[in-house]
């Protein structure tokens, strides 16, 4: 559909849906109130658009007079300037929505190849996402976390809530690379370590149903690190979902209840997300490439410690600046470099 069609279904279906809820005569209110909502401000841009393109035909024709052609031209420079500008904000406006984007989301990290210095780098990344998520006002509630013996994470889960935290965090999933000298390192020598990154929509009831025939769900005694028994009753919770052999443990609650709802909570997501990956596989099987494809073993970042970079592979976006990176302060540089990355993508295969 090419963009003046798309301009033209936008202004059409705003006037339909005005009319519609003006006229009362609507037994599904929310859901019409809800997507005039949504599409209100792309309404106005398109407006907006189109009034450009009358000012710039109007200051052509007046070029044409003689009294008027240097005033005519001035606003000619400008509107031709401004154009392009915005003609991108609306195409960017008329994307198809990740309908996921709004929603809360669930960090998994885990700590990959390179011992006790790669549990020890899946905690600073924890720590990362802690601090971008306090910077943006969204509420990071820590789930579970695996420890090892010198205060890595082995592996560690938390739930961020808040505006738009999966469309901010969902480029994140994947392999994080890290070059520095370990603490455990003697003789000064630059070890190379990783952790994986997960970030999952967070599934509500309404998105995707699960049986309970599907579901085996076992009760164990919670143990701490070097798996000595923390407490004497079968408090921790396993959750085995059959059909797709995904398996959740909660074991950080003494509440049994309380770990078999977080446990559902990640169980849900974790389909959710599967659900999702297959989807988009299937989108886009005829692109080269695919920024944020959630592609768990995809290395996607390395963080250089002796350099004092950052490196995202996916864009070849390198900032000397991993101090502010990892205090989640320049976190929203790459973001925002990510997120134009993927714009422009889905803009090239719309045209």
């Amino acid at each position: 559909m090419s963009l003046q069609a798309n301009l033209e279904r936008v202004l059409a279906r705003h006037k339909e849906l005005e009319a519609i809820l003006a006229s009362g005569d609507s037994s599904d209110i929310a859901r019409l109130s809800k997507e005039l909502s949504e599409l209100a401000p792309i309404a106005q841009k398109v407006v907006e658009l189109n009034d450009m393109r009358r000012e710039l035909s109007e200051a052509r024709e007046l070029l044409e007079d003689p009294d008027m052609a240097d005033m005519a031209g001035e606003e000619i420079l400008r509107l031709e300037k401004a154009l392009p500008a915005l003609e991108h904000e609306v195409q960017i406006l008329l994307l198809p929505k990740d309908e996921a984007d709004e929603k809360n989301a669930i960090l998994e990290v885990r700590a990959g190849t390179g011992g006790d210095e790669a549990a020890l780098f899946a905690s600073d990344l924890f720590g990362m996402y802690q601090r971008y998520a306090a910077l943006k006002g969204w509420k990071f509630e820590v789930m579970e976390v695996s420890e090892n013996d010198i205060g890595g994470y082995k592996e560690a889960t938390a739930e961020i809530t808040g505006r738009s935290v999966f469309a901010r965090l969902k480029f994140e999933s994947g392999v994080h690379r890290v070059q520095r000298v370990p603490v455990t390192e003697s003789g000064g020598r630059i070890h190379t370590s990783a952790a994986t990154v997960a970030v999952l929509p967070e599934a509500e009831d309404v998105d995707l149903h699960i049986e309970d025939k599907d579901l085996r769900v076992d009760v164990f005694r919670a143990s701490g690190a070097g798996g000595q028994h923390v407490n004497t009753t079968e408090s921790a919770v396993r959750i085995t979902h059959i059909p797709s052999g995904i398996v959740v443990s909660q074991q950080d609650e003494k509440s049994q209840h309380k770990n078999r709802a977080k446990a559902m909570k990640i169980l849900r997501a974790r389909l959710y997300d599967h659900e999702r990956q297959r989807l988009a596989s299937e989108r886009a099987a005829d692109r080269k490439d695919q920024i944020g494809s959630g592609d768990r073993s995809e290395r996607i970042r390395t963080y250089n410690f002796p350099q004092g970079r950052v490196s995202d592979h996916r864009i070849n976006l390198t900032l000397y600046k991993i101090e502010k990176v990892i205090a989640g302060e320049a976190l929203d540089e790459l973001v925002d470099a990510l997120t134009a990355e993927d714009e422009a993508a889905r803009l090239a295969t719309m045209s």
